[in-house]
């Protein structure tokens, strides 16, 4: 385990506590931190490793190599840690790591990474909603919201921020920006930017995400210098490179201008149109 894993470990004790329920099943290698609650049925493997103040709920599973943080609400048939659905995967030990004070509901799953060490990671703060699956080396960062059933293929990444609407399947490597929005229902064939709202099946661009980003403390002179570079990048008819080309050289180049930018420059895949 590498250093980052074995610091999550640290300060923790043996499960014994009172906390956990008669019908629980709790291997004696797991470890618990302290205040943590294991609700009826709930099924704990010998490599999870759970912090302080989490609540693990009725029927959870909690299997593989799973390390969690603080403070998570883990809800009812939730199963977390179970091997990825791919045919790449050969038993190589990877992980689930979960940061702080996320709520995961009822019958989620999250699969742990294809590749030896590799981990699927969800940040903290987050909201994942009854019934999310997030598949094998994906990443969710911080403060997102996935509505119910939104299912992600693996080596998704969701930035910080985005909501997305219940319903709506992810392709593999596809890339969702941070304080975006896509509506329910969507289907996401490419990599959503960040600050924008999307929404349909097929995908169709709706304008910049105004209110999470005023929810989000973004001030009117940025959300005019957003709209100006959303104007260029969708309603301008210039393609991606003359677009970010006159970005580069008509807006204000703020940090939230150059993320965006650098976003759409990363794309493997290509951004919505």
């Amino acid at each position: 385990m590498d250093p980052v894993k074995m610091n999550k470990t640290a300060g923790l004790r043996p499960v014994n506590a009172p906390e956990i329920h008669p019908t629980a099943v709790v291997d004696p290698g797991a470890r618990l931190g302290h205040n943590v609650k294991v609700g009826p049925y709930a099924i704990i493997g010998p490599n999870v490793v759970i912090g302080p103040d989490c609540v693990i709920g009725s029927s959870v599973l909690l299997t593989g190599h799973v390390i969690i943080g603080s403070g998570n609400r883990i809800f009812h048939g939730a199963a977390i840690g179970c091997e990825p659905q791919d045919k790449k995967y050969h038993g190589e030990v990877s992980y689930v790591e979960i940061g702080d004070n996320n709520d995961i509901r009822e019958y989620c799953t999250i699969h742990p990474a294809t590749g030896e060490g590799a981990s699927t990671r969800v940040g903290s703060d987050n909201l994942l909603m009854a019934y999310v699956h997030i598949a094998h080396n994906c990443r969710v960062h911080d403060h997102t919201v996935l509505a119910n059933a939104v299912n992600l293929a693996g080596h998704v990444e969701i930035e910080s921020h985005a909501i997305l609407g219940g319903m709506t399947p992810v392709h593999q490597f596809v890339r969702v920006g941070a304080f975006s929005f896509v509506g329910g229902a969507s289907r996401l064939p490419q990599d959503v930017p960040p600050f924008i709202k999307v929404a349909g099946n097929p995908i169709e661009v709706a304008g910049i995400n105004a209110i999470g980003l005023k929810r989000g403390g973004f001030s009117d002179e940025d959300l005019q210098n957003l709209k100006k570079a959303y104007r260029l990048l969708y309603r301008s008819g210039l393609n991606v490179t003359q677009a970010l080309e006159r970005i580069a050289a008509d807006c204000q180049l703020t940090q939230h201008i150059e993320d965006l930018m650098a976003f759409i420059r990363r794309s493997d895949r290509g951004i919505v149109r």
